[in-house]
């Protein structure tokens, strides 16, 4: 184990400590009343779209792809419960979204898998901490030409995609995007659990 001087260890304490306030902030976010209607209203929208048959497509850039992937797994593989799978996809497929952003662009990777996948009745879910990914604004067009109800998973100010999406959730007051990727994280994980009580209970 390293020396860690004591002057040194007081002060990543410190930074240790305003961080996990921060994180707390961050999660106390979605204790509004805006944020605990997003959360229900998505996760009725999504149950009902399980329900009719449909299926939804979910991405995002960077950490936002990995928690993209997250949301997908839980309810394609596993949540809380043993139940049937449910159709989510995340649009990760690496050959997908080299061969569209060499030949197209890297705006229209997610689009294009919208175009290939995205069906009526579908939908469509964004996340971007920012709200001005070229490529998610690009998917968001995609979804809403092909009939697709979509879901917004926002930070900042909400950026382009402000008001575009039938649902949104906007994560305001935090200058990086992992404390609003950890909002969005936590609100998904409920959205789930609201998903299987809402058809498997």
């Amino acid at each position: 184990m390293s020396y860690i001087a004591p002057a040194l260890k007081t002060d990543l304490q410190s930074k240790a400590h305003n961080a996990v306030l921060e994180s707390i902030q961050a999660i106390q976010a979605l204790n509004t009343p805006a944020a605990l209607n997003f959360i229900e209203s998505a996760a009725l929208m999504i149950a009902e779209a399980f329900q009719n048959g449909n299926k939804i497509l979910i991405a995002g850039n960077g950490g936002s792809l990995c928690d993209a992937a997250h949301f997908a797994e839980e309810l394609s593989g596993y949540f809380r419960q043993k139940r049937p799978a449910l159709p989510a996809l995340a649009l990760s497929d690496p050959g997908h979204i080299t061969c569209v952003g060499n030949d197209a662009g890297f705006e229209y990777v997610f689009s294009r898998g919208i175009e290939a996948f995205g069906k009526r009745g579908d939908i469509f879910v964004g996340l971007t901490t920012s709200g001005n990914s070229p490529n998610i604004v690009e998917a968001f067009k995609a979804a809403k030409q092909a009939g697709l109800k979509t879901i917004a998973f926002l930070g900042k100010d909400g950026g382009k995609l402000k008001g575009v999406a039938d649902l949104e959730l906007l994560i305001r007051g935090f200058k990086t995007s992992d404390r609003v990727q950890e909002a969005h994280m936590a609100a998904i994980h409920i959205i789930i659990e609201l998903i299987e009580a809402k058809l498997f209970t």
